[in-house]
């Protein structure tokens, strides 16, 4: 619902798949013009409790060597990097829930997507495991002071990742903190459960990803049908 609502899609036009099913065909998820994975606040990569963890990892490996157009986020984030040869490692001393300020790298600040955001932007996040390292080859786009990788891009590919959630709003995040407020109770205690509710900002800045990810992919696919 989040996604379609930042692409300004109808909901029907974001056909959901459950990984708890295992991951999607191949032949299926080529049927579509983008690839979309987002959150998944049960999950971890670094416990590896996803059912069909491995084979998601060998589908993402596939689709990103045939170069099809994809966003992933948060959980989708985690999964690309340790997919593609980075590594994720839990942080809990580090976790980032609420809104924090993100920062573009140099190549953020060229990136053909990355590039309309301001050099410092705010952020939606919920999250407490992180990139120790990327995969090599990737671009690192975007960093913050609690995780040195906020967000990357495939080179060459219309392929990229965010720590962050740009699909979700202020609302939204606080939402969700809220259904999953029994997982962080475990880290934070009533007070400071309180007063992280207050530090939820807008992040408007972030909400253009999405469409602009659109025109990227309906630059290209006209391109194509031009050929």
């Amino acid at each position: 619902m989040s996604f379609a609502a930042r692409l300004n899609l109808p909901l029907d036009a974001v056909v959901p798949h459950s990984l708890l099913e295992g991951p999607p065909a191949l032949e299926y998820v080529l049927s579509f013009d983008a690839l979309l994975i987002g959150g998944a606040g049960h999950f971890d990569v670094t416990k590896r409790n996803l059912p069909s963890f491995d084979a998601t990892l060998s589908r993402l490996v596939e689709i990103v060597e045939l170069g099809h157009p994809m966003f992933a986020s948060c959980f989708g984030f985690h999964l690309l990097v340790e997919a593609l040869g980075g590594k994720i490692v839990r942080d809990e001393a580090n976790m980032e829930v609420g809104t924090f300020p993100v920062y573009l790298t140099p190549e953020g600040q060229q990136d053909e997507l990355f590039r309309i955001l301001p050099p410092v932007f705010w952020a939606q996040l919920g999250h407490k495991e992180r990139a120790e390292r990327l995969p090599p080859g990737v671009v690192s786009l975007a960093y913050s002071e609690r995780s040195p990788y906020q967000a990357f891009r495939v080179p060459g590919k219309l392929i990229w990742a965010t720590q962050f959630h740009p699909e979700l709003t202020v609302e939204e995040n606080r939402q969700r903190f809220l259904r999953y407020v029994q997982v962080y109770k475990a880290y934070l205690s009533p007070e400071e459960t309180r007063a992280l509710l207050d530090t939820f900002r807008p992040s408007p800045e972030t909400e253009k990803l999405l469409p602009r990810f659109m025109e990227l992919l309906q630059r290209e696919k006209k391109g194509d049908a031009k050929e």
